[in-house]
C-alpha cells in the first residue's frame, strides 16, 4: 500500500471479521480498499467468538461463503439460557435454523481469502497514530512495521479496530459504559470425556461455565467464579479452569492439553455516534457488550453489511442524499438493543439478591408460556428479527429483512451475490436505464403480485403491490441515485 493521495480510496482499520467483510464488499463493488492492521499477518487462534447466528449465515450466503463455513463446525438447534428457558432455533424462518459453533478464525479465514481475491491491499504491522479530515477526504498517519510514519489519503475511513479503537480515539469520540463482569476465563482444551451436547451451559452457586465443541477435538471453555474476580493480567492455569467447570457443571470432562488460556473482563459500552464526518465506526469499535447470547461478532458483521454498499455508492458518486447518515440511524439502535438484551441476560444469570432471583424465575416461566416472547427473543439473539425505520405510509415490508425467497431462476441470496440491489417483480421488467450494472432484476417463482426492491444487505428498500413501470422507475431513482 503506497501513500498516494486519492479521493476514491476507502481505508478500513482492523482485520477482524467486521473489517474483512467490509473491505471485501467494497473491493468486490470496484472500490479501491486498503486494510490497515496493527498485528503481524497470521491466523490467530486467540479469538473469543465461537457462535455464528442465522442472520450472519444469511449474509455469508449472500457472499457465497456460508456452505463452506458450515463444514468447519457443528450446529445446535436450541439455546438454554436459564434452567427453564430454552429457545428452539429450529423454528427460525431461515435457510439456517440453527447456530453454527465454529471458532472465529474460521470466519476470518474465509473473509480474508475473499478480500484478497477481490483486490484488497493489506498493510499488517501498521498502526494508526493520527487522523485529520476535511470536506474532501481523510489523512491517516500510519506507523509501519519499520517504524516510519506515512500519511495515507482516502475518501473515507472505517474504524473496525476493536474496543480499544485507535480510530475512535483519533476522532475524540467517547466510549461510555460500565463493566458487567470483572473476570471471565477462556480456554481452548481437549477433553477425555465428550459432553452430551455441542453446547453445555450451567451455573451453580458462585460459578458459571460453558463448553462448546469446535467439532475438531478442541473445545472452548468460558466461565467465571464470582468469588475470585481478579485482574485480566493475573496468571491463569488449567487447574483453575477445571475447578470452575467442576463447580458449575459437576465435572471437568477430563480436561487437558490447553492450547490457550486467557482472562478478560466484559464491558457494556457504545459510542455516541457511528459517524463523524468521513470517519465511521463498526463492530467492537462502536459497541461492546457481554458474551451472553453470542451476539458480538454477529452484530459487527451486520454493521459491515449495512455500511459497505452505502460507502461504495458514495465513492462511486451514486449515493442518494442522506444515505451515509442512514448507517448510524439504522445500526446505532440495534447496537443499543443488543447491549440491553445481553446485559439483561447476564444480570439475571448472576442474580444474588432475592428480587433478581425472583425476576429470573418469572422470566423463565413467562417465556416458557408465551410464544410471542420467545419469537422476539429469537429474533434479537439471531439477528433476523431486526428491522430498520421506514417512511410514513410505506409498504409494510419496507425496512424488514427479506428471507431467502424462491425466484424463477434460483433464490434471493444467490441473486444478492453480485452486491447489487435486486428487484423482484411479478412480471418481466426491462427498464434498467441508468441503473444497469447496479441492479439485478428477478421474478417471483410464485404468482405473488408484490414488487420488492431488495438492498444489497438483504433488507427491503421499497415495496408495492401491483406496481406499474412509473412507480418502479421512481423507486429506483430514489434508492439507487
Amino acid at each position: 500500500m503506497n501513500g498516494t493521495a486519492t479521493d476514491r480510496t476507502v481505508i478500513v482499520v482492523g482485520s477482524g471479521p467486521t473489517g474483512l467483510l467490509l473491505a471485501g464488499d467494497l473491493a468486490t463493488a470496484g472500490v479501491t480498499v486498503a486494510l490497515v492492521e496493527k498485528r503481524p499477518r497470521k491466523t490467530s487462534n486467540l479469538s473469543r467468538a465461537f457462535g455464528v447466528h442465522a442472520r450472519t449465515l444469511e449474509q455469508l450466503d449472500a457472499r457465497g461463503l456460508a456452505d463452506e463455513l458450515l463444514t468447519t463446525g457443528d450446529t445446535i438447534t436450541g439455546l438454554r439460557l436459564f434452567r427453564r428457558l430454552s429457545l428452539d432455533l429450529s423454528t427460525l424462518p431461515s435457510r439456517f435454523p440453527f447456530m453454527l459453533i465454529t471458532p472465529q478464525y474460521e470466519v476470518e479465514r474465509l473473509l480474508e481469502r475473499r478480500a484478497r481475491e477481490a483486490g484488497v491491499q493489506f498493510a499488517y504491522g501498521s498502526e494508526v497514530v493520527r487522523l485529520r479530515q476535511d470536506d474532501e477526504g481523510v489523512d491517516l498517519d500510519v506507523r509501519g512495521a519499520d517504524g516510519a510514519v506515512v500519511t495515507r489519503r482516502a475518501a473515507y475511513v472505517v474504524g473496525a479496530d476493536g474496543h480499544r479503537s485507535s480510530v475512535r480515539e483519533a476522532i475524540s469520540l467517547g466510549f461510555p459504559g460500565v463493566s458487567v463482569i470483572k473476570s471471565l476465563i477462556l480456554a481452548d482444551v481437549r477433553l477425555a470425556e465428550k459432553p452430551e451436547d455441542v453446547l453445555t451451559v450451567n451455573g451453580r452457586g458462585d460459578a458459571f461455565a460453558m463448553i462448546a465443541s469446535f467439532g475438531d477435538g478442541w473445545y472452548r471453555v468460558m466461565g467465571w467464579n464470582r468469588r475470585n474476580e481478579v485482574s485480566d493480567d493475573a496468571p491463569l492455569g488449567l487447574d483453575e479452569v477445571k475447578e470452575i467447570t467442576r463447580r458449575a457443571l459437576g465435572t471437568d470432562y477430563g480436561m487437558h492439553d490447553a492450547r490457550w488460556l486467557s482472562r478478560f473482563h466484559s464491558d457494556e459500552r457504545q459510542a455516541p455516534h457511528y459517524r463523524v464526518g468521513r470517519v465511521f465506526l463498526a463492530g467492537d469499535a462502536a459497541h461492546i457488550h457481554s458474551p451472553a447470547g453470542g451476539q458480538g461478532m454477529n452484530t459487527g458483521l451486520q454493521d459491515a453489511a449495512n455500511l459497505s454498499w452505502k460507502l461504495a455508492a458514495a465513492v462511486q458518486g451514486r449515493a442518494p442524499e442522506g444515505l451515509l447518515d442512514s448507517y448510524e440511524a439504522e445500526r446505532h439502535p440495534v447496537g443499543r438493543a443488543v447491549l440491553r438484551s445481553s446485559g439483561g441476560l447476564v444480570r439475571l444469570a448472576r442474580a444474588q439478591n432475592p428480587l433478581l432471583r425472583a425476576a429470573r424465575a418469572l422470566v423463565s416461566a413467562f417465556a416458557g408460556m408465551t410464544p410471542p416472547v420467545q419469537r422476539k427473543a429469537l429474533g434479537q439473539i439471531t439477528g433476523i428479527g431486526y428491522a430498520y425505520p421506514a417512511p410514513r405510509g410505506a409498504h409494510r415490508l419496507t425496512g424488514t429483512r427479506v428471507p431467502d425467497v424462491a425466484l424463477k431462476d434460483g433464490r434471493l441470496y444467490e441473486a444478492l451475490r453480485g452486491g447489487r440491489f435486486v428487484l423482484i417483480t411479478p412480471q418481466t421488467y426491462e427498464g434498467l436505464g441508468v441503473h444497469k450494472g447496479w441492479l439485478t432484476v428477478e421474478r417471483w417463482a410464485s404468482d405473488r403480485r408484490t414488487t420488492v426492491l431488495v438492498r444489497p444487505d438483504g433488507y427491503a428498500a421499497w415495496a408495492a403491490k401491483d406496481a406499474d413501470t412509473t412507480e418502479i422507475e421512481k423507486a429506483l431513482a430514489r434508492h439507487l441515485g
